[in-house]
C-alpha cells in the first residue's frame, strides 16, 4: 500500500511539474508575442507620421488625412470623420506657420479650399 500511495505521489509530483512548465512556457509565448504587437503598433505610427498628408485636430476618429492630389478642406474632414456631438462653428487652417480662421458654416455649405501638404485643420 505504501508504495502504491509513493507511486501515485511521485506522478501527481510530476503531473504539476508538466504543468507549472506549460504555463511558463504559455506566459513567455504570451510576453513575446506582446512584445512583436509592441513593435509593430510602433512601427505603423511611425509609419503614419513619417508619411505626408494633413492633420486635423478635433474630434475626429482619424486625425492624419493621407495626401493625395487636389484634397480639400471638405474632403480632409470627411475623410477624418468628424464625431462631434454638434457641427463645428469654426475651423483653423495653419499652413507653414500662418493661421486663418473660417466660419464652418461658409466650407460646410460648399465653398471648399484645396489643402497642400502638411496643413493642418482645427475644428471648433
Amino acid at each position: 500500500m505504501k508504495i502504491w500511495f509513493a507511486t501515485l505521489l511521485l506522478l501527481a509530483i510530476a503531473a504539476a511539474g508538466c504543468a507549472s512548465k506549460s504555463n511558463a512556457r504559455l506566459r513567455e509565448q504570451n510576453a513575446y508575442l506582446a512584445g512583436q504587437n509592441s513593435v509593430l503598433l510602433q512601427h505603423q505610427a511611425q509609419t503614419d507620421a513619417d508619411s505626408p498628408g494633413v492633420t486635423i485636430v478635433g474630434p475626429v476618429q482619424h486625425p492624419h488625412v493621407p495626401w493625395v492630389t487636389g484634397l480639400t478642406l471638405a474632403q480632409a474632414i470627411t475623410t477624418a470623420n468628424y464625431v462631434g456631438p454638434d457641427r463645428p462653428k469654426q475651423i483653423i487652417l495653419t499652413r507653414k506657420g500662418e493661421s486663418a480662421a473660417m466660419d464652418a458654416n461658409v466650407i460646410l455649405n460648399g465653398q471648399d479650399i484645396p489643402l497642400e501638404i502638411g496643413d493642418t485643420i482645427e475644428l471648433r
